[in-house]
């Protein structure tokens, strides 16, 4: 295998950046001011192209912001060739849209279940396929996908059984796909996030809430998407290059493997 020195001009996709509270912006605002041009992406194509127009002024690097439904290879074709017109090399990905889903076992409709997969589970497999296809052609990539200590424990935290499948579904389909990319320079690892203060959880989280999720952690508080982003930084890193079908659990001790 060549190895691939890491452009000085660089791009990172980021998904999942249109929430106000999500873990997708401060990724974006941490990676931007890290000196890599991004590319966000969300359904929300109002919200994270006004978002991305935020940030880019605040940086030297270019943000632009595109709307794109993840379950439509159409649309994550339509956005990922724009980024590739519109912005240097794209050298990385962090994966991180997802829904969430409460609904107890017995509760769950056929309908919510196939939701819930088709935007954690068949969504990572859209975009991490067109992401990965430009990776394996230059012969260097980072791709970080977002699973979840849900998906570890089975639940426990706020959504319930179609969020935890399908969040191990990112895990097994992460360690296989870097199985088969490594020999071209590609990484691919997971971040599973434990307790996160943003909407995911079912809106703001309260102090009695926050007090009450901490207790079942081994540090003193719940976690911040600022948590996450640092982790993420990493991985994409030139310095992680032989670091590829890990799990980093950034849960507070939530999962202690």
């Amino acid at each position: 295998m060549t190895q691939h020195a890491f452009p000085l001009d660089r791009t990172v996709v980021v998904t999942g950046a249109g929430s106000a509270r999500g873990i997708g912006r401060t990724v974006v605002r941490r990676l931007a001011a890290a000196g890599w041009n991004v590319a966000a992406l969300d359904i929300d194509a109002d919200a994270v192209i006004e978002f991305a127009k935020e940030v880019d002024k605040e940086v030297s690097t270019t943000v632009i912001g595109y709307g794109v439904d993840i379950t439509s290879p159409e649309s994550v074709d339509v956005a990922f060739t724009a980024i590739e017109a519109e912005l240097p090399t794209v050298v990385a990905l962090a994966h991180g849209a997802g829904v969430a889903s409460p609904v107890p076992f017995l509760d769950v409709t056929l309908a919510e279940w196939n939701r819930v997969l088709d935007i954690n589970s068949t969504g990572t497999f859209v975009v991490n396929q067109r992401a990965i296809r430009g990776m394996v052609e230059r012969g260097l990539g980072r791709v970080v996908n977002l699973s979840s200590a849900s998906a570890q424990i089975g639940g426990g935290t706020y959504s319930k059984t179609p969020y935890s499948a399908s969040k191990a579904s990112v895990i097994g389909f992460s360690r296989s796909v870097a199985r088969e990319v490594g020999k071209f320079g590609v990484t691919v690892n997971v971040v599973s996030p434990g307790p996160i203060d943003t909407d995911i959880m079912g809106g703001t989280l309260t102090d009695e809430r926050k007090a009450d999720m901490a207790r079942g952690l081994l540090v003193d508080r719940v976690g911040r998407p600022e948590d996450i982003a640092a982790a993420i930084e990493f991985l994409i890193s030139e310095d992680a290059g032989f670091i590829t079908a890990a799990v980093y659990n950034v849960n507070g001790g939530l999962v202690v493997n």
